[in-house]
């Protein structure tokens, strides 16, 4: 078997047109035309990881993803012997771009192609995810060119839901506000949850997370405009938290207004301890009866 090279894809796209990340059979995905257009490219069957798989209509700037391709193929990107990793990189990344994009206006952009060590795992290796989410609260901020964007018929109080949000942050089991997957932990730590209104009309939450359960950020989010609207007050969220469950009462919110902003990795000589360490199934301790 030939050696293999891993590389290391940063990708760009708007939330539409795609159904989400993860490729399903009949549906455009970014996982699907991605991987298609690899496979095309490398003449084998391509296998993507990602960062984080995101939901329908969900925008990422900062997606991360990473695959392995064989060695005669990397070398093969070459036109004349002395080119280097760099150049072989841009030319892969021109094509797939090309051949990824064709058709879809420049809804999904891969913004670079870089060899990475074999250790790396775009999805295990990563240290955190920032997401960021828009509201537009008032009819003359609307910006209809805007697709990264969701508007609410009533004003929301922004105070209230940055300070009901701070009860998110820490280590917490994020069941009330997650779609759990079989077998997988819904433990998660979130380092911060920022809520602004960086102009007249519009809110801005700006999260960060070591990962996030299915659907989190949309269930967060659902739960925080409904405390602005004055739905509920601002200690709701550490009440759900508390009673451990999933509540009907949180609502998902549009997925369109949630981009993948950046997600961090550790230096290179902590890939692998990184994954390691993102793979320990988490459980948070038992509480002892008063």
């Amino acid at each position: 078997m030939s050696a293999v090279i891993r590389l290391r894809l940063d990708l760009a796209y708007r939330g539409q047109p795609f159904h989400g990340w993860a490729r399903q059979p009949g549906l455009l995905t970014v996982q699907g035309r991605l991987e298609e257009a690899l496979s095309l490219i490398t003449r084998q069957p391509a296998q993507l990881t990602v960062a984080g798989r995101t939901d329908a209509g969900v925008h990422a700037r900062g997606q991360v993803a990473h695959l392995d391709v064989s060695k005669d193929f990397w070398l093969s990107l070459s036109r004349g012997r002395e080119e280097d990793d760099q150049l072989r990189a841009a030319r892969l990344r021109a094509r797939l771009e090309g051949l990824a994009g064709r058709g879809l206006n420049g809804a999904l952009a891969v913004k670079q192609v870089s060899v990475v060590a074999g250790d790396f795992d775009a999805r295990f290796s990563a240290l955190s995810r920032t997401y960021r989410y828009l509201i537009c609260d008032d009819p003359r901020a609307v910006d209809p060119c805007r697709l990264d964007i969701v508007r609410t018929s009533s004003p929301l109080d922004n105070e209230k839901m940055q300070l009901a949000a701070q009860a998110f942050c820490g280590e917490h089991d994020f069941l009330p506000f997650a779609k759990p997957r079989e077998g997988a932990t819904t433990v998660r730590t979130l380092h911060s949850f920022n809520i602004s209104r960086p102009h007249d009309g519009i809110v801005q939450a700006i999260i960060c997370a070591d990962a996030f359960c299915h659907s989190q950020v949309r269930f967060m989010m659902g739960a925080l405009i409904e405390i602005g609207r004055g739905k509920h007050d601002t200690n709701w969220i550490a009440e759900l938290l508390a009673a451990g469950v999933r509540d009907q009462r949180v609502p998902l919110a549009d997925g369109r207004g949630l981009t993948l902003w950046e997600v961090a990795y550790p230096p290179e000589d902590e890939y692998a301890s990184q994954a390691a360490k993102a793979k320990v199934v988490r459980t948070l301790p038992e509480k002892s009866a008063l």
